[in-house]
């Protein structure tokens, strides 16, 4: 038996200790440096792989340059001061108990003082260079800035000082700030540590070396104030304390000569502070200090209040005048709305007959699919399998027709949105199931006799108009490996990739050529559901999952094509885009494992060299990525383009730096009943702007993920500022394809945006807009429930005063406080035409009580007609859907439109389809199972030219032969234009609707001579 002493335990314990720790650190360092890497290695392979280098690497760079020069800044200053107080320290210090104590702490820090004084200022350079290294954006501007070209109405300065520049000012400013007050602090505790500056000693508090040091930095911190206090003057044209934004009465005449007094002050404090290096008196910077405390707190503080409280709330519309015009003329600048076009809107409530008759070639062919509500049925129709998932709102763009014309279409993307149920597993989700197929689009005017959508594009493999040689845009390439749904990331040329069910092309859908005008609606027992529908409805629900993600199909032809699988009857696909980035060595695979937290990337043997990673897939996030300075559009959307579906992505380059202009919460401004209420449509970041441009149109390739930026408005003055930051990465707007120019549009969240601020900003008399009796309010959308605005609404339509109806986005408001209209708004989204983007606004007469959404909505839910054919609807299984209430102006007054739609119970099979149309003009309203048929029942209750039937041949037996020969042919011609105004109505042609009362008019007063009446 052998005993251990307990001293070789103990002894053994430290050498494991110690073997232990190093092993510890080094493991700690390999998995952070791992997880640094995995951070910033992929990212910069990603920015490799869309070809924008450029904006990481000057991204890193900047941030380099600020971290290092706010770091070393940051430690110098406060080393130095460190370093001079104790090398000043004093040799002897005074036998006190205050000193007794201050011995123990001395014991203990004086052994360590280097490790303590390296670990204080490393660990404030750190701080300090990650502070400044987040400025980079700001630095950017900064050092890019591009005039603007316009001067500030206070100072006469280029508004660029203002919205580039003094921003970073003030960044430099605060950054002193803070180094000053913590070497002043440090510099003390050192003082104070080592005896310089005694607390409780009789006579001198201070040492001559610590009373030096310590007035340099309270003057030093002074001088600063001083040059702050300058800056403030500018700072004012961003003040908020008058009625408006900006630099108001107070401000010009009382706070800016009240700044210029106090950096007078501060500056001669500065100096007294300096000053008592030599005086060596402790009153001079405690007197100094308190003057410009007192002087703050008096000239800076009470003296604009005293001005505020008795010269300018008494007479506060006569003296804010002037500067509440300043504010009115930089808000309609900085959002772009000086050039909205007002004109006031009489608002005809009755038409005669000749009105109608003249102003029936005026309507276009309204939209009444509305993309809010048919993406059931777009799911139900065309989801073809359970994994493929649509947006829960659709888009509307315009393509071309046969004929050269165009159409308003809804569409959308046809996204993967996960494997089936049960097979969800991540070799399935991230290997497998990697990508969607094709585009689904309708005519926006157009449904068959049960009320479904004329299909333009359907199926799979893509079928239809828009891949027609002779009548669309031709073929495509339909498959989408960038979207908005699926797994955050895949990885291809790995598994065998699903591309489609091979049998998928077999449904049939109606189409254009089948569409016609609804009849009239089916009972509530008889209301369409795919299940009970009949065969041309597009192939209804498949229940069918398709085969097993992992089962081979029968392998990808390569190229991107699909390859046949007949045991499986589905389609495989080798993707040979260059969209991701290639896993062609082991590290990269450790990297991205790490970064996603999955070992199966590292152990999947089926990932090869000639695998690519695709992540980042969202096009918003691709974009946002790319161009960090830009602010994307809620909602992308897909586009047929030059032989691809291509993403279109609006844009936009904001700054919270305009000039008087006010400011406004991006998100608050950008939410509605589309936002608020589904996920396809997002709001804006909870920024707050006060300047906002769409300066970008940028495109994402659907197939490869590459990113375009084409500079939209290349007058920018902050997108010309960055494109110096980022040269190289903003494509010329003349490089746009004539095919990409077609699908360009206003885009929805600067619309929200601007409506928002004419809400009030219409009003451009200053008086006017202190009163604020005219200003507006966005209606709440009628056909939801809940206060959220009506969303804005894109439609085909003539605006008042122009020869062609142009594709528009409109919207409406209402009084503040009241549910009446009082106007109407429509920008041109067409780019071809020389209107786009002129913000056009009908003002109706304030004197009049004209409905508006609200209370034209009321009227369709309470009129007898109206319920006489919703009631039983409403009685049965059937749910009753409310489509978007379209506003268009019309024969001088202005026609609502609603659409409803009528679902069959519900079922999973089941989705909505089109069965009526609500109308109104002035006061009346009307329904009918078609838009025609609405439009007729609503001008037949009133002064509309809708003929009685024709009088029998010979009349009342008065006249001689020639007159009834006359009133009998009269009468023929009558008849047959009636028939063919009819008839023009049924085929949606209203020119021919419009021609055919113009005969019919003839016609009838050519039968009023003959029968001498």
């Amino acid at each position: 038996m052998s005993f251990r002493s307990p001293g070789a335990s103990s002894a053994r314990m430290p050498r494991r200790t110690r073997l232990l720790a190093p092993v510890a650190a080094a493991v700690v360092v390999i998995v952070a440096g791992l997880m640094l890497a995995a951070n910033f290695w992929t990212d910069y392979r990603w920015f490799d792989s869309v070809g924008y280098t450029g904006v990481f690497l000057t991204e890193l760079r900047t941030r380099a340059i600020l971290f290092a020069a706010g770091g070393v800044l940051m430690a110098l200053i406060v080393g130095a001061s460190i370093f001079f107080a104790y090398r000043t320290r004093p040799t002897f210090r005074p036998f006190s108990l205050e000193q007794q104590g201050l011995d123990r702490y001395r014991a203990s820090i004086d052994p360590h003082r280097k490790i303590f004084f390296w670990a204080i200022t490393g660990g404030l350079g750190l701080l300090a260079g990650a502070s400044a290294s987040a400025e980079w954006k700001t630095f950017l501007e900064f050092t890019n800035a591009t005039p603007f070209g316009q001067k500030d109405a206070q100072f006469g300065i280029d508004i660029a000082f203002f919205t580039f520049s003094y921003p970073f000012y003030r960044v430099i400013l605060g950054y002193l700030f803070v180094a000053v007050v913590v070497a002043f602090i440090a510099s003390l505790v050192v003082h104070y540590l080592y005896g310089g500056v005694r607390l409780q000693s009789q006579g001198q508090r201070a040492t001559a070396p610590a009373r030096v040091q310590l007035s340099v930095l309270l003057g030093t911190f002074v001088l600063l104030k001083a040059i702050a206090y300058w800056f403030d003057r500018y700072g004012l044209v961003f003040s908020t304390r008058g009625y408006t934004d900006g630099a108001a009465y107070t401000d010009v005449n009382a706070v800016l000569y009240a700044k210029t007094i106090l950096v007078i002050i501060a500056s001669v404090c500065a100096v007294l502070f300096f000053a008592n290096i030599y005086f060596k008196n402790a009153m001079i910077p405690v007197v100094s200090l308190g003057l410009l405390v007192l002087s703050a707190v008096l000239i800076g503080g009470v003296y604009p209040a005293f001005v505020q409280q008795f010269t300018v709330q008494p007479n506060e519309q006569r003296l804010e005048n002037a500067y509440i015009k300043r504010n009115i003329d930089a808000t309609r600048d900085a959002y772009n709305i000086a050039d909205a076009e007002v004109e006031t809107y009489e608002a005809e409530t009755k038409l005669d007959p000749d009105q109608l008759a003249e102003e029936a070639t005026t309507i276009p062919s309204v939209r009444l699919v509305d993309p809010a509500v048919v993406s059931q049925t777009f799911q139900q129709m065309q989801q073809v399998r359970g994994f493929y998932q649509f947006p829960e709102v659709l888009d509307v763009d315009r393509y071309k027709t046969a004929d050269g014309g165009s159409v308003d279409t809804i569409i959308a993307a046809r996204e993967v949105d996960g494997p089936p149920a049960g097979q969800d597993n991540w070799l399935t989700r991230h290997l497998v199931y990697t990508h969607g197929f094709g585009i689904v689009a309708a005519a926006g005017n157009q449904v068959d006799s049960e009320g479904k959508p004329a299909f333009t594009q359907y199926n799979i493999p893509p079928q239809g108009e828009l891949s027609n040689e002779e009548t669309g845009t031709g073929k495509y390439e339909p498959r989408i490996y960038f979207g908005r749904e699926g797994a955050e990331y895949v990885i291809v040329n790995a598994e065998p990739e699903y591309d489609y069910p091979e049998d998928a092309g077999d449904s049939e859908v109606t189409t254009r050529e089948d569409a016609q005008d609804p009849s009239p609606s089916p009972s509530p027992d008889n209301a369409k559901a795919p299940a009970q529908a009949s065969g041309k409805d597009g192939g209804g629900a498949e229940a069918d999952q398709g085969g097993s993600g992992g089962e081979k199909g029968g392998g990808g032809s390569g190229g991107g094509s699909g390859g046949g699988g007949e045991e499986t009857g589905q389609a495989t696909n080798h993707y040979d885009g260059k969209g991701g980035v290639k896993l062609n060595n082991f590290f990269d695979r450790i990297l991205y494992a790490v970064k996603y937290q999955e070992p199966d990337i590292l152990l999947n043997s089926a990932i090869s060299s000639e695998s690519q990673i695709l992540y980042e897939r969202d096009p918003a996030t691709r974009v946002e990525k790319v161009a960090p300075y830009l602010t994307v559009d809620g909602k992308p959307y897909p586009a047929v383009v030059d032989g691809k579906v291509q993403w279109i992505v609006d844009a936009y380059t904001t700054s919270d730096r305009y000039p008087y202009s006010k400011p406004i919460d991006l998100a608050d401004a950008t939410a509605d009943t589309f936002t608020e209420n589904t996920n396809a449509v997002n709001t804006l970041p909870g920024n707050q702007v006060n300047y906002i441009r769409n300066s970008v149109k940028a495109t994402v390739d659907a197939y490869d993920g590459t990113v375009t930026l084409y500079g939209w408005d290349d007058k920018d003055p902050v997108l010309k500022t960055w494109s110096k930051a980022f040269p190289g990465t903003i494509t010329k707007k003349s490089d746009i394809s004539e095919e990409l120019q077609d699908h360009l549009r206003y885009p929805d969240d600067m619309y929200k945006v601007q409506r928002e601020m004419l809400k009030r900003y219409h009003i451009t008399d200053a008086n006017a807009f202190y009163g604020g009796q005219d200003f507006w309010n966005v209606p709440s959308d009628p056909t939801k429930s809940g206060n959220s605005p009506e969303p804005p609404y894109r439609q085909t339509l003539r605006y008042p005063g122009d020869d062609d109806a142009s594709f528009s986005l409109t919207s409406t408001f209402v009084p503040r406080g009241r549910e009446n209209l009082a106007a109407f708004m429509a920008v041109d989204s067409d780019p071809e035409s020389e209107n786009y983007g002129k913000l056009r606004l009908l003002e109706l007469p304030r004197s009049r009580v004209i409905n508006g959404p609200g209370q034209v909505q009321n009227q369709f839910q309470s009129d007898a007609n109206v319920r006489e054919v919703l009631l039983p609807l409403q009685q049965s299984d059937a749910k009753v859907t409310y489509g978007n209430l379209l506003t268009l102006p019309f024969a001088g007054g202005l026609l609502y439109v609603e659409p409803l739609y009528v679902q069959s119970g519900d079922g999973d099979a089941s989705y909505p389809l089109l069965q009526q149309v609500m109308v109104a003009y002035g006061e009346q309203v009307a329904i009918g199972s078609n838009l025609q048929d609405a439009l007729n029942n609503l001008f037949e209750g009133g002064d509309a030219p809708l003929p009685d039937e024709p009088a029998p041949e010979g009349g009342d037996g008065g006249g001689g032969g020639a007159a009834n020969d006359e009133l009998s042919k009269a009468l023929k011609d009558a008849d047959a234009a009636y028939d063919e105004g009819q008839e023009a109505l049924k085929e949606g042609d209203f020119e021919g609707y419009g021609k055919a009362n113009d005969k019919l008019k003839k016609a009838l007063d050519r039968a009023a001579k003959a029968s001498g009446d």
